[in-house]
């Protein structure tokens, strides 16, 4: 007897231009709390009206952690790490694709939070050996240094510190604008952390927008991107950046990779009667 639960794949993969594209899903939450979590501060008539157009839970969501992996026929390039607790299934995915953590060559993070570097270090010894780090240079400061991290994420800045202060002789720090490979060039994307970076990816013609943590849910973050989600860290810049990646990713018909966009994450932006709605993909990237 199959259990009630969709049944899902784990791991998504396409081709973009020359370069090869995987979407590893790393783990998937079921949460409580989608007005608290996503929308305080505003009324709860006007989240459930949201969540009751899209045809959604008005309180239950489904919160995905889905790193990114480029093949650019050179080198493998992971962005971000997954959480790295014993529910993550990053190493299986790679597993999936017959890969194993030393066929890594570089590991971009986009941004310090748990999800994106818990699966860094492994028993206190970082799992990609043989890989070369990318950091921001705001964000690396930002949790080294401490001296503005609220007390929500003291935590958060303890195991930064923990794991990502020992690969500083084996990473290279970029700021937005910068070219980290032929193809992949790091975006502003600050707010939900200090110094988030999204990455535009670009091989023959076609383009790929990693966005990261710029939008936290399928919905509420792009329908209604000035609501103000709990987990970003500067929550009026977190509004600008939505608008502005946004704007972006509409006017340039970008397909998009959001870390935390559902199972495979990726999708487009339409702008709809003044606001904007996210398509997820269907079969264009298999034909």
């Amino acid at each position: 007897m199959f259990e009630p639960h969709p049944a899902r794949p784990r791991v998504f993969t396409f081709g973009l231009g020359s370069f090869k594209v995987a979407a590893l899903l790393d783990a998937v939450d079921v949460r409580d709390n989608l007005a608290s979590a996503l929308a305080p501060g505003q009324s709860p008539t006007a989240v459930h009206d949201l969540a009751v157009s899209n045809f959604i839970d008005r309180d239950r969501y489904e919160h995905c952690f889905i790193p990114t992996l480029i093949d650019t026929g050179s080198e493998k390039i992971l962005f971000d790490t997954g959480c790295g607790d014993a529910d993550s299934s990053l190493l299986g995915c790679l597993q999936d694709l017959g890969l194993g953590p030393d066929d890594i060559d570089v590991v971009i993070i986009t941004h310090g939070h748990p999800d994106h570097i818990g699966g860094l270090a492994r028993n206190g010894e970082p799992v990609f050996r043989r890989a070369r780090y990318v950091f921001g240079a705001a964000e690396f400061s930002f949790w080294t240094e401490g001296n503005a991290v609220r007390e929500a994420r003291l935590k958060n800045r303890d195991l930064f510190r923990r794991i990502c202060s020992n690969l500083a002789d084996r990473a290279a720090f970029i700021a937005p604008g910068d070219r980290v490979v032929p193809g992949i060039t790091a975006i502003d994307a600050a707010g939900h952390s200090p110094g988030l970076l999204a990455f535009l990816v670009e091989s023959e013609g076609q383009q790929l927008l990693i966005w990261s943590d710029a939008f936290l849910h399928y919905v509420v973050s792009i329908q209604q991107p000035e609501w103000r989600a709990d987990l970003d860290d500067d929550k009026d810049q977190a509004v600008d950046t939505r608008k502005r990646l946004l704007r972006m990713a509409a006017e340039q018909r970008l397909l998009i990779a959001g870390h935390h966009m559902p199972f495979p994450g990726l999708g487009y932006v339409e702008q709809v009667d003044g606001s904007f709605r996210w398509l997820p993909v269907s079969y264009q990237l298999n034909v």
